[in-house]
């Protein structure tokens, strides 16, 4: 059974016991978070979509840490102006394993 979730403007594929890395979500370390945004869930029958989501499907996941991302270096530079923008960036993350999917 697989379901198809959405939370930080992107969608994921997820099965119980799956890690993934979204977008930082505001639970401290340890904490259930629950997602009601399920486009669609796979059952031994075949597969619900939503219009847009499924109505009272739900995935509870638990929020094993925070961190950030490597860095990634942006450079803005224009030819023959002296014209140089060095600048880094770290996307926050956070780390959550996969529980329940109720559908």
């Amino acid at each position: 059974m697989f379901a198809i979730i959405e939370t930080g403007g992107k969608q994921y594929k997820v099965q119980e016991g799956d890690v993934l890395y979204i977008e930082k979500l505001d639970a401290n370390d340890g904490e259930n978070v629950t997602f009601d945004r399920v486009l669609a869930v796979s059952k031994g029958d075949g597969l619900v979509t939503g219009t847009p989501v499924v109505a009272g499907a739900t995935v509870t996941a638990k929020v094993e840490k925070h961190g950030k991302g490597q860095k990634i270096i942006v450079y803005k530079y224009k030819a023959k102006k002296n014209y140089r923008r060095k600048q880094g960036h770290r996307q926050p993350y956070t780390k959550v394993t996969i529980g329940a999917i109720k559908a």
